[in-house]
Order: structure tokens, then C-alpha cells, then sequence
């Protein structure tokens, strides 16, 4: 129920939050009944402007706008529409199949593909002048995403939040999605929309590759791994409000300070997150954590299974879309068995957390705290159980970040001095040995992963740092460890084996 036309207009700047390039909005009901009033106070909000002139289109048929962000909107009256054919004169599809496109009387339109919301308006004068019943359906899609916003502005409301100026935030490579939350009396806080995960299609034995990697498919495991850092006395976000179903959460903003500049790392601040890492892999760990009343979240085990068939996202688009050409059947092979046999030698006795994404992206730095709080943690929630060697691997070879050989050596000996301080046994050796092996296969699973994102997705941006990544690969290759991935190398990538080791082998 709409008891007025200001209802109406924030109506207009609730559906405004949902709607992306190609969605169809069809307004329907009888004259008066506010349809107009309704696409004004969308089209507005779409277009950032409040004081926009927004005529009804009845005469012109179709009226474009332009958002911000370069969105294309397009409203249209179809009340004078004597025929369909009319709108093909107009190139009305070419216009609208890019667009936003909010239509009036979209029972002249025909049938129509694509995700659709469905809004019919009807006045209700027993309710008071310019009272309004609004009837909203969605379709094609659309009703996932309408239900999702319904959630969303439930969830700021009830956490206090719904009053606060929304400014989206720059993703990662996955398909979540962040928006910085700013109250009028400056309280900050950060939207996280993480839907549940849908399985992609079977890849091996029956099973999607998030399966098989072990990629979370829900914001419960967000939410478990959160607050199992924070009662470590870690600073991971702090949450303010959830709706675990649709995958919504508010969470502390802990701003954007890095721990690198145009320089790179900055030294004091990769020695307190590589110190965050050996307080973190000494303490005994549960594999189960508390989600909410009655849900846990069963962290999984990085398995010999995902471990290898991350590898082979090296061969399966790296080799193709970088290299430019497939690897032989029997090359292939070799691949998969040598690393099965040297990611098998590696297993721990006791495997820690692993929160995967450790590095400069997902590191915060907060100067107002004090000792490890000052490292502020975020992304992880594919988190697993794993070996220690792992994230300090992803810390000190950062696909983003160069690091010397001279400074990853230098806090490699801080993480196993830390580790002695706290556990005296600390096996310095067969920790190096796995630190090679896991640095090896991170930056191999890295280099499929971007020229994936660049051949699949069309995000070509990540290609920039396969120069740097292939480096890494370079240096970790000449460890003894990898000694016959290396001959392998050698003779199916040899650019990427260590010179000494290619010199040798011309040698030979």
C-alpha cells in the first residue's frame, strides 16, 4: 500500500537499486494511477538527478536518459501505439536491448525475453486521496534479485542502517558484490552481497570446480571464519546486521590503508602480518565453527585432490590463451602425476586455517591499534584447512605486488623465528620444503586463473601481472623440491625454468 504520491516516489528509489543494463520494467494500470510518478522517481534516482525534468512520453513515445555511469535509460509510453511495427520504426530493440527501459502500457509491447519486474499500480481513494495498491512480480530472473532488495532494505532497517548514503566499492574476481554505507552523522560501515553459490556444471566425477577446490558457497562461511579470527583477537570486520539466507551482511568498515605503496611492500607492515600468520598456524584450531543458533560452518580440507586440480588450470588456459597452443595428451599427464607426487609429500601433520586470499589486496592497515590488531583481515571466506606454508606464501609472493627474493627470504626467517619462539620443535626444514612446493602451485593455479578471467570473462586487466607472477614461478622452480617439475618445464615452458637450470641443460 502507497498512501501517497511521496510513498510512490520512494517506491521509484527502492526499484531503482535493482535494475542493470536489459532489464525491462513494464508499469501498469489505469490513468492516474501513477505510473508516471513512479518512472520519474526511478528514473532520477537512476540518473543521480533529483531535480530532473522527466515529461511523461506519451506524445514522443520514447524518451532516452543517461546515467552516470554511462547506463543507457529508456522510457516509453505506448498508449498511442497503433501497432508493434511502429516500434520497429522507432528501433525500439536496438535502443532498449542495452537499456533500462521502463515502459507504459507494456501490453501493446508483445512478448518480450529477458528479466522482467512487473509493477501494476491502482488508486485506493478509500485510503485517502493519492492512495496506491502496488502489485510487484518479477520474471526472468528478476524475482531472485526483487527478493533479494526486499531482504536488503529489510536487513538496513533493522540495523539501523537504512538512512545512510550507498556508494559501490570495487570488486574482486568473484561475484560478490560491496558497497560502502556512510550515515548523515558520518558512521561508515560496508554492504557485502554474497548470494548463495549455484553449482556450475559437473567437471569431475560429477562434481563443479568450486567443489572440487573447495570455494564456500554460502556467506556462512564468511561468517564463521570472522568470527572465529575476532575471538582470536584479530581485526576482522565486525557485524553489524546479516541475513544469512540471501547472503547479505553489514560489516565494520576498516578503510582502504594498505600495507604496500608505489614502492611495494612496506616492510613494517608485511613483518606484522607475516608475525599475524605464525601466532595464527601455532594455535590449536577448530575445524568447526559456530555461524549462528544451531548452523556451524565445517571448514573443508585443502586436499591432495583440489590442490592438484588447481594446477591444472596452467595447462587447461593458461597454455592456450597465453602461450597459444594446447599441450600434448602425454605432456599433460606428466603434469598432473608430478605434481600429485609432490604436492602428496607435503601433507601436515596438523593443518591450520588458510585463508587463501592472504595478501596486500585483502590486508588493511589500521595505525590506531595496536601490535597484530593492526592488521585488518578481509576476504576470506573460502578459508580451509591446510598447510601453514600456504598464506605466507601468498603474502610474500604477491601476484600484485613485486617482492624480491632478498626481502621474501628476509621475512621467511622472521615467520620460522616466530614459530621457534612459540613452538621450540618448529621443523624449519620441512617447512621451506612445503613453502617452495605451495608457492610453486599458488602462482601455477594464478597464471590459469587470469588468462582465464581474461579468455572467459573478458577482464583483461589481470594479464598485467603475469610477468610478475611468471618470475615467481621462475625462482620457485630452483628449488630442489621441484626438481623434476623443472625438467618438465624445461622442456615444454622453458622460459619460465631458472637460467642456471636451462644453461645446465644445454649443457647436457
Amino acid at each position: 500500500m502507497l498512501p501517497d504520491e511521496g510513498a510512490t516516489e520512494d517506491l521509484g528509489r527502492f526499484l531503482a537499486e535493482l535494475l542493470q543494463p536489459g532489464d525491462l520494467v513494464a508499469l501498469s494500470g489505469g490513468l492516474g494511477g501513477g505510473k508516471t510518478t513512479l518512472a520519474r522517481a526511478l528514473i532520477r534516482e537512476l540518473t543521480a538527478m533529483p531535480d530532473l525534468d522527466v515529461p511523461s512520453p506519451t506524445f514522443t513515445l520514447i524518451q532516452p536518459y543517461e546515467a552516470p555511469d554511462g547506463r543507457q535509460i529508456v522510457h516509453a509510453d505506448l498508449y498511442r501505439l497503433r501497432s508493434p511495427d511502429e516500434l520497429v520504426e522507432l528501433g525500439f530493440d536496438e535502443m532498449t536491448e542495452a537499456a533500462i527501459t521502463l515502459v507504459e502500457w507494456p501490453e501493446r509491447l508483445g512478448d518480450r525475453a529477458g528479466p522482467i519486474l512487473t509493477v501494476d499500480l491502482s488508486l485506493r481513494a478509500e485510503f485517502g486521496d493519492g492512495a496506491r495498491f502496488a502489485r510487484i512480480d518479477g520474471s526472468g530472473g528478476m524475482d531472485a534479485r526483487l527478493k533479494r532488495a526486499r531482504a536488503l532494505r529489510i536487513l538496513l532497517v533493522r540495523s539501523g542502517w537504512d538512512e545512510a548514503a550507498r556508494t559501490p566499492m570495487q570488486g574482486d574476481a568473484s561475484s560478490r558484490a560491496y558497497e560502502r554505507l556512510v550515515k548523515p552523522d558520518g558512521g561508515r560501515a560496508v554492504l557485502m552481497v554474497s548470494p548463495p553459490r549455484s553449482d556450475g556444471p559437473p567437471v569431475r566425477n560429477g562434481k563443479p570446480y568450486s567443489a572440487i577446490v573447495k570455494l564456500a558457497e554460502s556467506v556462512h562461511a564468511f561468517v564463521g571464519v570472522d568470527r572465529g579470527l575476532r575471538a582470536l583477537g584479530f581485526s576482522a570486520p565486525r557485524i553489524y546486521g546479516e541475513d544469512l539466507a540471501e547472503g547479505l551482511l553489514i560489516i565494520e568498515d576498516l578503510g582502504s590503508e594498505p600495507v604496500v605503496d608505489a614502492s611495494g611492500p612496506r616492510p613494517e607492515r608485511y613483518a606484522e602480518a607475516v608475525r599475524l600468520l605464525a601466532k595464527l598456524h601455532a594455535t590449536e584450531l577448530p575445524g568447526v565453527l559456530p555461524v549462528a543458533d544451531g548452523i556451524d560452518h565445517v571448514l573443508p580440507p585443502y586436499d591432495l585432490e583440489a590442490l592438484v586440480f588447481e594446477t591444472e588450470l596452467l595447462p587447461d588456459w593458461y597454455c592456450p590463451a597465453i602461450r597459444g597452443a594446447d599441450l600434448p595428451g602425454p605432456a599433460r599427464s606428466d603434469f598432473v602425476a608430478l605434481w600429485a607426487e609432490v604436492l602428496g609429500s607435503i601433507i601436515p601433520e596438523r593443518p591450520t586455517w588458510t585463508l587463501r586470499d592472504y595478501h596486500s589486496p585483502n590486508l588493511i592497515w589500521l595505525p590506531q591499534r595496536e601490535g597484530l590488531e593492526r592488521i585488518g583481515l578481509i576476504d576470506f571466506q573460502d578459508a580451509v584447512l591446510g598447510h601453514p606454508a600456504y598464506d605466507l606464501a601468498s603474502l610474500l609472493q604477491d601476484a600484485r605486488v613485486d617482492a624480491t627474493a632478498e626481502f621474501e627470504l628476509r621475512l621467511l626467517g622472521l615467520y620460522v623465528r616466530e614459530r621457534r619462539n612459540r613452538e621450540p620443535d618448529f621443523d624449519m626444514q620441512g617447512f621451506a620444503r612445503a613453502y617452495a612446493v605451495l608457492a610453486a602451485q599458488r602462482v601455477t593455479k594464478i597464471l590459469g586463473i587470469f588468462a582465464r578471467l581474461d579468455r572467459r570473462d573478458g577482464k583483461p586487466g589481470y594479464l598485467a601481472h603475469l610477468p610478475r607472477i611468471e618470475g615467481y614461478l621462475t625462482r620457485n622452480l630452483a628449488h630442489p623440491a621441484l626438481t623434476r617439475l623443472r625438467l618438465w618445464h624445461a622442456e615444454h615452458l622453458p622460459d619460465l625454468v631458472p637460467k642456471a637450470a636451462a644453461d645446465a641443460g644445454e649443457d647436457s
